[in-house]
This record gives C-alpha cells, structure tokens and sequence, in this order.
C-alpha cells in the first residue's frame, strides 16, 4: 500500500500529572469548549477526581458519551488496549466521529505501560500515533509531592511537555526553583506556566513530542558547559551535576527539611533535591559501531528497562549517510532512518537517557566501547 493510500493516523495525548494539578479542569474544557476539534477522551476510571460526577450522566450504561461539541467521553474499567482498538474500529465504520484521542491517566499511575502500549500492539500501532505525553504539576504542592511520592517523579521523567499550573499562589523564587529542579530531572521537556482557564487547546495538542524527530530538543541552560574544555573526543555533561549529584554534594544534605520556605532560591542554580529521577545527556564525535552499539543497548534495555523512563539520541553511525534517530520507553526501543547528514554539518551523536538511579559510568563506558 502506498504511503499516500494509508488512512490517517489517529494521534493520541496522555495527559498525566499530579492530583489537583488540574487535568479535570483541562479536561472539562476540552469535553465542553467550542474548540472545532472532535476529540475522544477515555478516562481510565479508578481515579480520585472522576470528571463524571459534573459532566457526563453517570447512571447510563452506555460506556461512551457524546458530547455537543461533538467530544465523545468514555471511562474505562477494562483493558486500554480493547476500548482503543473499539474506538479505532468504530472511527473505521464511520460510527463514531472524532480527530484525536485524549487518554487521562490517574494521579498515582506510571505513564510507561500506557505510552508502551502505542509501540508494542501492532493493531494500535496501524491506527493511533502517540503525539505527547503530558504532565502537569501544581507549583504549589510540587516539592513536597516530588519528595514523597516517587509517580510524581517518575511523571516528570516520562514527560514531553509539562504544564505548571498555580504558580500565581507562588512565589516567584520557588517557582524559579521548581523549574530548575524539574530541568535537572527532564531537560527535554518545554515547562510552561498555565492557567487552565486560559491555555489554548492548540497548545496542548499535536505537539509532536514523541516522534522520532531528528532534533534532540534539550533546554540549552542544561548543556552549557562550566569550564568544560571541548577539545576531547567525546564530552559527558557532567557540569550539570552543581550540586544535585548528591554522592559528592557534601554542602546538600543541610538545606533537606527547609525547602518549602523557600530559602534555597537565593542561588537557584544550585540544586538541593537529591532526586532519584535523573537525566544526563552522552556526546561523541567518532561515528558507533552499529552493531556494537545495538548489542550494549540490547543488553541495557533487558538490566535496567524498568528503571529507563524515557531516552531518545540522533547518531552518527558508520557507514550510514543519514542520521539514525532512535528513542525508548523502558525496554521498547525504536529507531528510525533521519534525513542525511548536510555537506559541511559535524557530524556526532547526542543521546538523553532520563531514568531513575541509572548507573551513568556504566552507560557512559559501554558506549565509549561501541565508538569506532
């Protein structure tokens, strides 16, 4: 079949994030606003904040409602995979009509086996494209759920775009602050602060975040080097680490308990949250041995999978004239021819690895062994 005759993909947004960070709010908006778009919203109902109580007429059967502004809304209690493939089947026939699905996670869930399901079910795969997963974050309970609950952290990691939201109850330092210390775990994600009443719905979806662009978007503040000289062959960022690596961070451990009177903003550029959610990025210059390469990521994906939260790189590999761009969500990797390498462009690899406690020495070596 032609790339032309092939029906259009269905993109698919999870939307994640902490209780009362506003996702029934974003979600009310969406099932209610007149923003032209036909959108499917499945709700995976075991949650705290269900969004049926005041919109949807709980006592009908029927698992999917329709809505006026042509939305369609239906909780789920069984299996995701089943009501995305209904749904998909369903859009096939012409029964139902809509542009896009809005998948909400509950506050406490892991948004890994929800984004896996897109890359492992060859069915799902024919009819939906993930576009982003999104994580939303209340700045004003922030540092105290990141502390405590690890989902929280594990959020932050798997995000495409995160959205703050209350962070005029804030002050500006400790927003600054949260901002720096969700950079540090995440340094692919765009943050943005948002009032829910207010953000367009065109700036929530179709971002593309997921797909296997050949741009490797990491915030610039989180490469700049600190005294780095560039001269050797493959640079590590380890500047980054100002204090959050706190094996070594002997001035941490006495700001712990005090940080939600916000006295570390003086010097936000120093991190004070030994989070175990953590990012680094791995450079080269000298082109991977393919299939070196694939062999210590295979084995990789197969140790530490479950703690890899997301990793993303475009590669210069030998004997390929185009970039390869691979990325991953715990053990499901998958990569992608890109566009060739331009005439004068230096070529070199850029890899992310965000996850939780990731052995980087050991990440950092193996790789240096799949060099040319």
């Amino acid at each position: 079949m032609s790339a032309a005759a092939a029906p259009q993909l269905i993109p698919a947004t999870i939307l994640t994030g902490f209780l009362g960070a506003g996702k029934t709010t974003l979600l009310k908006r969406v099932l209610a606003e007149a923003h032209g778009q036909k959108i499917a919203v499945i709700e995976n109902e075991f949650g705290e904040e269900n969004i049926d109580n005041e919109i949807l007429v709980s006592d009908t059967n029927e698992q999917i409602i329709q809505m006026s502004n042509g939305c369609i809304c239906c909780t789920i209690r069984e299996d995701l995979r089943t009501t995305l493939n209904d749904l998909a089947a369903r859009h096939r026939k012409g029964e139902l009509q809509f542009d896009r699905v809005i998948i909400e996670t509950t506050g406490v869930a892991d948004p890994g086996p929800v984004a896996q399901t897109f890359f492992i079910d060859d069915e799902i795969a024919e009819s939906y494209v993930l576009d982003a997963i999104l994580t939303l974050v209340d700045a004003k309970h922030a540092d105290s759920q990141l502390d405590s609950r690890q989902e929280a952290r594990r959020q932050i990691g798997f995000a495409d775009q995160i959205f703050i939201s209350k962070s005029e109850l804030c002050e500006p330092a400790a927003v600054d602050a949260l901002i720096h210390r969700i950079k540090h775990m995440n340094p692919r994600a765009p943050q943005r602060k948002v009032h829910f009443g207010e953000v367009p719905i065109s700036e929530v979806l179709d971002l593309r975040g997921f797909n296997l662009n050949a741009k490797l978007d990491i915030d610039p503040e989180f490469l700049q080097p600190e005294g780095h000289g560039h001269g050797h062959d493959h640079k590590h960022e380890h500047h980054h680490d100002c204090g959050h690596d706190h094996a070594h961070g002997e001035h941490c451990d006495h700001d712990h308990h005090h940080h939600a009177h916000g006295e570390h903003c003086a010097h936000p550029h120093h991190h004070h949250h030994d989070d175990d959610v953590k990012s680094f990025v791995y450079r080269a210059d000298r082109a991977f041995n393919p299939a070196k390469l694939e062999d210590f990521l295979g084995a990789i994906v197969q140790v530490y999978g479950p703690k890899m939260l997301r990793y993303k790189g475009v590669l210069n590999m030998k004997g390929s004239e185009r970039k390869v761009i691979f990325q991953g969500v715990h053990q499901l990797m998958g990569s992608d021819l890109g566009p060739k390498w331009g005439p004068g462009e230096k070529r070199g690899s850029k890899m992310v690895f965000i996850g939780i406690d990731l052995p980087r020495e050991v990440l950092e070596q193996g790789l240096d062994g799949c060099l040319v």
